[in-house]
């Protein structure tokens, strides 16, 4: 059976997590992508296509004219909704189409909410090249935040006090991204959690989600992850029901969200698996096959009713931040340790030497701790300890 991966840039997700699950799963891997050479030098054994993969006509004719598919997949957020397509047009199984496109489009996400009765955030969309003093004009509440229409990962997502402060930062973003739309809307109040979930179309598990700590305002900068097994029931209860109204429920889901006051309200839908090396946690930290269960559905095989998931296992994800621009002198070495119980997994992810401006986004990350164990206290015991101990230097 062979299995087509849709891929832009190489990311954990892909090489740690889904090519091994393929091949434990016994499956021929043929991986499409626009940037060739950065999958062949990162995998090797993979057989590695050109495509333009952000136009779904092109997937479809690369896919027709190679082998034939059992299934068609990506973890990008960016190819979600030209994977859809395509494994529709094939009659494989797949997420809706117009589903994806309302997780990616932001602007689409409060439009069909707000129809749908589900939950109403005031918002206005700026169109490529438009004159931001627009947005003032769209009588929102102050602080509102203004970010990229189809963006990820918090990148060009910044708070704004007031309405000069709003269009200066569109105008920011626009020098950054000219192509790009942009979505102003009212700052949501509460504290950021994620949900993570997994369905097959008629089954739906809910694996738990992170409390996820920010960087002070104006940007957004995800600093650290901490597991949370178990929701509070009535906030499950609104994020699944906002994600039914989106037509979410197949395969993977990350969706992140605030709760202020009992409220939970969606600040976007990644319609894949969470990234940043939280999903290689949270498979670690349930004890399930993760990344086997997502290719399954997309395979037409049902979930079981029981992942066998622990219930007991605690984890946390933290990132070493650049707080300035310049060349990367000094930072520790890859390195996996266990203490008392407490198993640490550090990862650089940026090289020594390089160098690099200051973002104010994830892009701004160094390296990144994996800490999972059973006993919390041991665990940011630990956590803390690693931090403490070592040393992330710039020169500018």
């Amino acid at each position: 059976m062979r299995l087509y991966l849709l891929a832009l840039n190489p990311t954990d997700s892909v090489t740690q997590g889904f090519l091994p699950a393929a091949a434990r799963l016994g499956l021929d891997v043929t991986l499409l992508t626009d940037q060739p050479e950065a999958h062949r030098r990162n995998s090797p054994q993979t057989e590695v296509l050109e495509c333009d993969v952000h136009d779904f006509r092109a997937v479809i004719t690369r896919i027709a004219t190679h082998h034939p598919a059992a299934a068609v997949f990506t973890n990008s957020d960016h190819l979600q909704t030209q994977t859809a397509l395509a494994a529709e047009y094939f009659g494989l199984p797949g997420k809706d189409w117009r589903a994806a496109l309302r997780a990616k489009n932001k602007a689409e996400m409060r439009r069909h909410l707000a129809a749908s009765g589900a939950d109403t955030v005031r918002s206005v969309e700026l169109a490529p090249g438009q004159d931001p003093s627009a947005l003032t004009a769209a009588a929102l509440p102050y602080p509102c935040v203004v970010k990229p229409r189809e963006g990820v990962a918090s990148e060009d997502v910044m708070l704004a006090a007031g309405p000069g402060e709003l269009v200066a930062r569109a105008e920011e973003i626009q020098a950054r991204r000219p192509q790009a739309a942009l979505v102003a809307e009212e700052f949501l109040a509460g504290e950021l959690y994620t949900l993570e979930t997994l369905g097959d179309g008629r089954l739906r598990h809910v694996l738990g989600g992170f409390h996820t700590t920010l960087s002070a305002p104006p940007a957004f900068i995800e600093e650290r992850h901490d597991f949370v097994a178990v929701h509070p029931e009535p906030v499950v209860a609104q994020v699944l029901a906002q994600l039914d109204a989106l037509g979410v429920g197949f395969g993977a889901c990350h969706t992140e969200f605030v709760v202020h006051e009992g409220r939970a309200r969606l600040i976007e839908v990644n319609y894949r698996v969470i990234g940043d090396q939280c999903d290689l946690l949270l498979a670690q930290v349930l004890g399930i096959e993760l990344f086997e269960h997502v290719l399954r559905t997309h395979l037409g095989e049902p979930l079981p009713a029981d992942l066998g998931a622990r219930q007991d296992g605690v984890g946390r994800v933290e990132y070493a931040l650049a707080d300035r621009a310049g060349t990367l002198t000094a930072a520790p070495a890859a390195t996996d340790r266990e203490t008392d119980g407490v198993r640490l997994a550090y990862r650089p992810l940026r090289a020594v030497g390089a160098e690099h401006p200051l973002y104010r986004t994830n892009r701004d990350y160094l390296g990144v701790l994996r800490t999972t164990g059973t006993d919390r206290s041991a665990l940011d015991r630990a956590a803390d300890g690693f931090f403490a101990a070592e040393r992330w230097e710039i020169s500018s």
